[in-house]
């Protein structure tokens, strides 16, 4: 069976104490916004479009995130898939004008109820990297004791 290896790239987005995700699959998935790259464009640049394609959430890119790599089977073709991940601040859009050609849903959750509801575990890794450099460069992260920015 032929192997078919594939380039996407996608972002977690954050405002104040929460971070966006989309729902996939009449909502029985929860997950990180990604697509793929498309020619020409670097994987940043895919991930800031690919987020308000599918969200109607703008985002500037601020830290890259770890990288995941998995392989499936779609149409008889085995596909090796790598998406590069993107720490996005917030800047412009609502989650309300979703793309619902492509996903189900995008809604703003706290830190730790965004890990708990993501489906995949490789993308709660990348999501807890992301707090943690989104906690190391100052920013409010939700279950910090209180005092700390973004208080408990």
């Amino acid at each position: 069976m032929e192997t078919v290896h594939e380039r996407s790239a996608g972002g977690l987005v954050v405002r104040g104490d929460e971070v966006l995700l989309i729902a996939v699959a009449g909502g029985q998935r929860w997950q990180l916004p990604k697509g793929h790259v498309e020619p020409g464009e670097s994987a940043e640049q895919a991930a800031v479009r690919e987020v308000r394609e599918e969200t109607g959430v703008g985002g500037r890119p601020v830290a890259s995130l770890p990288t995941i790599e998995y392989r499936f089977v779609q149409a008889g073709q085995r596909v090796h898939k790598q998406v590069d991940y993107y720490l996005l601040d917030y800047e412009t859009g609502s989650e309300t004008d979703f793309d619902p050609s492509e996903v189900s849903s995008a809604e703003w959750f706290l830190w730790d109820e965004a890990l708990a509801r993501l489906t995949f575990a490789n993308e709660r890794r990348v999501a807890a990297a992301a707090r943690e450099e989104w906690r190391r460069r100052g920013g409010a992260v939700s279950g910090d004791a209180p005092g700390d920015e973004g208080g408990g």
